[in-house]
Formats: structure tokens, sequence, C-alpha cells
């Protein structure tokens, strides 16, 4: 078993870096200008740089040699300039004659020739200020694999996720914050949903045919019919508004959760019996019932015990893949009541435009979502010893 933990966890790595991969170029397409989002629209083109500078957005996607610098602006006179000043470090300037460098600690100037090729080297403790002419702005990396992705592996390697154009903090800060919001709301609505789903299930496969069976076989039936939205509308307006029984906003107390964890509960209810229900059902007619009962074993017991049991990789099966949403958080419930998890972190991030935000919740559902298949795998062999699992 150990073995097999092994190999899936390291397994998990091209995989986790797949999706890595794909979320940086996805969110490098459609993210837009991280500057534009933390400065504002109206910042300065030498802020605008700076800021790139600093935070490596000047950097080749992957990999190169030099990095392009949006730091070429259009001077009185009709010509061009240096948008910005220039750290130490090797440029290319094309067009460029000549350019002026101050030293750092004193103020001193002194004007420095271009080469032919537009090289430039500003030594330590100089920027360069000045370089009329210039058409470009190119700055020698440190490496060839000194680029935007490594910096950002390099960054998730060391638990930095970046910071929030939103709210201004750590993305890590963002995501613990909303955690425990969602964790409240959503275990209790895994816990019930699962333990009266099954019960149910157990009820109808005991009485198949009968009007027992029917009539919850209906009632889920019309439960699967109404949108989930109509469901936290209808519960907000009769339970919480005509009867103000519960609060329909805020997270101040567990009572805030009542309403939002029965309407999570009941609005999945529907499915869910069914699904049990098909999986009970399979093992009721196996041989070893027929054998239980024959020997005198009570029918609640002979359920309960012996076809619940056997009923239970389906049903695991069916409960993990409903898991990785405690993290990501049932979006519509915590919008709807004002409850600040991580699914109304992710709906303000995509409104807001915080791709940090944003990309760190799709990482993070992913990595849980392939915990949780390794652990269903895990709960296969422990629920039922025939499962053996590939050495």
């Amino acid at each position: 078993m150990w073995r097999y933990v092994l190999r899936r966890l390291a397994e998990m790595v091209p995989t986790t870096f797949g999706v890595l991969l794909l979320s940086f170029v996805l969110f490098y397409v459609v993210g837009g200008s991280p500057a534009q989002s933390v400065l504002g629209q109206h910042a300065t083109q030498e802020a605008i740089v700076n800021f790139n500078a600093e935070n490596g957005y000047d950097l080749p996607l992957f990999f190169g040699n030099w990095c392009d610098m949006d730091a070429v602006q259009k001077a009185p006179d009709g010509g061009t300039r240096l948008a910005c000043t220039l750290g130490p470090g090797d440029y290319e300037l094309p067009g460029a004659a000549q350019a002026t460098l101050r030293e750092t600690a004193t103020g001193r100037e002194e004007t420095r020739a271009v080469g032919a090729d537009g090289a430039l080297t500003v030594p330590e403790g100089w920027r360069a200020v000045s370089a009329d002419g210039v058409t470009e702005v190119r700055r020698a990396t440190r490496h060839f694999f000194d680029s935007q992705f490594v910096l950002y592996l390099n960054n998730l390697v060391h638990l930095n996720l970046g910071m929030s154009t939103e709210t201004k903090q750590p993305v890590t800060e963002v995501l613990l914050q909303g955690l425990g919001p969602t964790l409240s709301l959503s275990v209790p609505i895994l816990i019930f949903g699962s333990v009266i789903g099954v019960i149910l299930g157990l009820l109808c496969a005991a009485s198949q045919g009968g009007v027992l069976d029917r009539g919850i076989l209906a009632l889920s039936t019309a439960l699967m019919s109404i949108n989930y939205v109509v469901w936290i509308l209808l519960g907000q307006f009769f339970l919480g508004f005509k009867w103000p029984l519960f609060p329909i906003w805020g997270y101040e107390s567990a009572y805030y959760l009542v309403l939002p964890v029965f309407i999570g509960v009941i609005s999945a209810l529907g499915s869910d019996v069914r699904f049990y229900r098909a999986a009970i059902l399979d093992e009721i007619y196996r041989p070893y019932v027929r054998t239980a009962v024959s020997k005198g074993l009570g029918r609640g017991r002979t359920l309960f015990v012996h076809v619940l049991r056997n009923s239970l990789i389906p049903i695991v099966t069916y409960v993990s893949l409903s898991i990785p949403y405690l993290f990501t958080g049932s979006l519509l419930l915590e919008s709807f009541f004002g409850i600040p998890g991580l699914g109304s972190v992710s709906i303000n991030a995509i409104n807001s435009a915080d791709m940090s935000v944003v990309r760190a919740v799709v990482i993070f559902g992913a990595l849980i979502y392939q915990l949780v298949n390794l652990l269903t795998d895990i709960a296969y062999g422990w629920l039922d010893p025939r499962v053996r699992v590939a050495q």
C-alpha cells in the first residue's frame, strides 16, 4: 500500500505542473496588465515600468536572454527619450548615441557613449537617467531561464502566492481568511446531506415498489426539478423575511449558518437519494443477502450492516466528487447570504479582476481534487478487502 501511495504522490507532480502551466498561460493571456490593476488606469508610464521591473512582469514569459521594457516616450521636440531611469544592469538602447548616468550616492552625473549595437552597461550604484533618440529598451536577464514562469514556480515553492490587488493583502492570508467560513458551511452540508440521503436510500431500497419508495422518489424528483437559486430565494423569503426565523445575511455566529446549510442539504437531496437508492439496490438482491435472511438475520441488520457496507464504494465515490467543493466554497450560498468564504472571495476576485486570487483558488482546487482522489482509492481497499491496488 505504501508503495502505491508513494507512486500516486509521484504521479501528482507532472499533473500539478501541467495545471500550473495551463493556469499560468491562461491568466497571462486574459489577466490584463497587473500594473494597471494595482496602480490604476491613470498611472504614469514610469510608475508602470518600475512596478513591472520590481515584480518581474517585464521578464520573458518562459525563457530568453532579454526582456523588453516599455520605457520609451515622446520628447517635447518630437523625438523619443527614456520614460524612466534604469537601474544597474546590461541594456540595449537602439537609436541612442549616448546616455546620462547619475551616481545614486552623490548625485554626480556623467555622459557615456552607447555602443554601435545599442549596448550600455549601468554599473552598481548608478542609474541611467536619460538617453535621447532611443527607440526601444531591452534589459539583459540574469540567465536564459530568468523568466516569469520560473519566478512564479519559485514563489509557489516558498508559499508566496502574490498580493491581492483588491485587498492589498498577501493571497495566502486572503485564502486562509475564507477557508474557515467555507468549511463551517460546506462540511455540515456534506455530512447532513450524506447521512439523510443514505437513510432515505435504504428506506427506498427496503420498500422497493411500495408506497414509501414511490413517495420518496416522487419527492426526490420534485427536489431535483427546482433550481438552486429558487431554493435560496424561497428560503430567504419565507424563512428569513415572511417568517423571520433565521438571519439572511452575515456571518456572526453558527445561527447564521442554519438556513444556508438547510438550503444546501435540501437542494442536493433529490439527486443524492436517487443515486444512493440505485447503489443499494445493486447489492440488495445479491446471494449473500438471501443467505443472511434465510439464516434468520433481521431485515434491518441485513440492510444497515451487510448491504450498506458493500454499497459504500459507489457511495464513497459519489461523496468524494463533492469534497473539493468544500474548499472552493458554495459560490451562490456564500454570495446570497454574505458569508466571507472562498466562494465569495472567488466571485469578488473575478469581478475586480484580481487575477492573483483567482489563480490561487484554481491551483488550490486542483491540488485538493488530486488528494481526494488518492484518499478515495485508499478508502476502497479499507472498505473492501477484495480490492487490491496495483503495486
